[in-house]
Parts: structure tokens; sequence; C-alpha cells
């Protein structure tokens, strides 16, 4: 998904008003240093989403026979190998684990 550089700021300022309005968390950094760090959480969510969207398509476009994007069988096939990358990504990330 790609959004804008003043949707991503806007976001991150909602963010750091969340944050700000629950008591149960304590700031160690300025607002600008927090809103700059989110700003950047979801530029690298984005870039690591485009990766994985990339992986994907190279995945379906590799398959014995052509299946056409827009089809039942070609966003099945997207949906599946996307959940999976998106596993590998996330068992990357140190300290995740999954919840269900």
């Amino acid at each position: 998904m790609r959004l804008t550089n003043a949707k991503i700021n806007d976001l991150a300022t909602r963010v750091l008003r969340l944050l700000q309005g629950d008591d149960t968390v304590e700031f160690f950094a300025d607002d600008v240093d927090i809103r700059r760090k989110v700003v950047r959480i979801i530029h690298s969510e984005l870039e690591d989403d485009e990766r994985i969207d990339q992986v994907v398509r190279r995945k379906i476009d590799s398959q014995s026979r052509t299946i056409q994007q827009g089809t039942e069988a070609w966003d099945l096939l997207y949906r599946r190998y996307y959940d999976e990358e998106m596993m590998k990504h996330r068992r990357a990330i140190p300290g995740y684990e999954r919840q269900e």
C-alpha cells in the first residue's frame, strides 16, 4: 500500500496521541522524537509489505499454468502466499511471538 508522506505523518501523530492518552505508557523521549520513530516504523512496514507483495506476485507468475490477476484462483493464491510470507517475516523479527 502506498501512502503519502502527509498521511504517514498524520498516522504517526494519531499513534502518538493514543499513546499519550494511555496511562500505562511511560515516555523517555520528547514527542518529536517519538513521532519520528513512529514515522520510520510505518515506512519500514510499508517497504516490507511492498517486498512481500513482489515475492508473492513472482510466485504466482512462476506457476506452471497462467493465472490471470483478478480471478478467484489468483486471489486465493495471493492470500495464501501472502500469509506464508508474512509468517516468515514475523518469525524474522526478534521478540515477535505469534498470538492466536
